[in-house]
């Protein structure tokens, strides 16, 4: 299924991040709620990141496109929050061995890290590249 990069996030760092909103496999994702701050694996799914677009694959007939050139990118690998490329979100994910994907009801104004990953408002978990 195509997502409109107008619902996407993805986030630089040294466990980059993908925010869905709105995604029709936001049922399918597991529930993310990690008290400790450690996101869990999310068995199943896979993600390959390209310049173009990036294919996050689930079980059976589960997935999104995103059509990832045109959509917005964050970085704050040193400490700030900047525009950032998506050649180096790809980058990222490479060298990270995936990202974390987390998929919610709308995009956040604000990046608060602990309420996306300790609240239950998302779904999703470090998704791995396929090797």
């Amino acid at each position: 299924m195509l997502l409109s990069p107008e619902k996407t996030l993805f986030v630089r760092g040294v466990t980059p991040v993908l925010l869905l909103s709105d995604a029709p496999v936001h049922g399918l994702l597991p529930v993310l709620a990690a008290s400790d701050g450690d996101v869990p694996l999310c068995g199943g799914w896979s993600i390959l990141p390209r310049l173009t677009m990036c294919v996050v694959d689930g079980p059976g007939e589960a997935g999104v496109v995103v059509p990832a050139l045109v959509a917005p990118v964050v970085d704050t690998v040193d400490g700030a929050l900047g525009p950032g490329g998506m050649g180096e979100w790809c980058a990222d994910v490479e060298r990270a061995g995936g990202a974390v994907v987390l998929s919610v009801g709308e995009l956040p104004e604000v990046l608060d890290w602990a309420h996306l990953i300790g609240s239950g408002v998302a779904r999703g978990g470090f998704v791995a590249c396929p090797v």
